[in-house]
């Protein structure tokens, strides 16, 4: 298994991605840029809670894409309602050697919310939208979750689709400014608002289940799960899509 954590920046250690046996015995722990590690300079790095969330391999399981959920301090803030924020990190890992490879900027949307609510968030409204999974559709396209979520109105989800072969490779730049990279670009797939579930909720798991096919038309199907956040509030939800490319 190839895992990913976050850390427990109050614990004092930052994210991380593992190795593991099937039973659990560890293999290796697989060296992270320096950039992702928190509290090695004032207003710089990670921030807690906001690291590593999405981890895809691509087809060969050569190469491991790992994407951060928020942007790193020094690269922007946090996106607000009717705001874009700064851009998110997704990094490519040789799997075989654990060389970190490239890297790619990723910028979310705005907050989606209903109603007359500011920019400016109030103190009083919880809100945010990341990056909360990613799944490799072939060798370079990726598709990417984004989770929004705004106290009182409850959760949106919109599904994109990016080239990793686009966009400037930012692995060997310290600050992301609108000068110094490109963007990759992306393309809507879904608006999860769109697809008939019953409710959404806070979906962080996604990967390719059982081929479908239609005569002689084949496709595939999608699947993805929510976390409950041991909340009864909540619910973990499976939800499994046909994925027509």
């Amino acid at each position: 298994f190839l895992w990913s954590s976050e850390g427990d920046f109050s614990r004092g250690f930052g994210p991380q991605l593992r190795e593991s046996r099937l039973d659990g015995r560890p293999v290796r722990d697989i060296a992270l840029p320096a950039s992702f590690s928190p509290g090695t300079q004032p207003r710089r790095g990670p921030r807690g809670n906001g690291t590593l969330e999405g981890l895809a391999l691509t087809p060969d399981g050569r190469t491991a894409w790992l994407a951060m959920e928020d942007a790193l301090i020094q690269d922007g803030p946090l996106p607000r309602i009717g705001a874009l924020g700064g851009p998110c990190r997704i990094t490519a890992v040789d799997v075989a050697s654990g060389r970190v490879l490239r890297q790619i900027a990723y910028v979310l949307d705005p907050i989606p919310a209903r109603g007359p609510l500011p920019g400016v968030i109030p103190p009083t409204v919880y809100a945010d939208n990341g990056i909360s999974e990613v799944l490799m559709q072939d060798t370079h396209q990726m598709l990417v979750l984004e989770r929004a979520y705004v106290m009182g109105q409850g959760n949106s989800l919109r599904l994109y689709r990016i080239d990793t072969r686009a966009g400037t490779d930012t692995l060997g730049l310290p600050q992301l400014t609108d000068s110094n990279h490109q963007p990759a670009p992306k393309t809507l797939v879904a608006d999860f608002a769109t697809l008939g579930l019953s409710r959404l909720d806070n979906t962080e798991g996604m990967t390719w289940g059982p081929a479908l096919q239609h005569g002689n038309r084949s496709s595939r199907t999608l699947v993805v799960v929510s976390d409950d956040n041991f909340r009864s509030a909540q619910t973990t939800q499976f939800a499994a899509f046909e994925f027509i490319e």
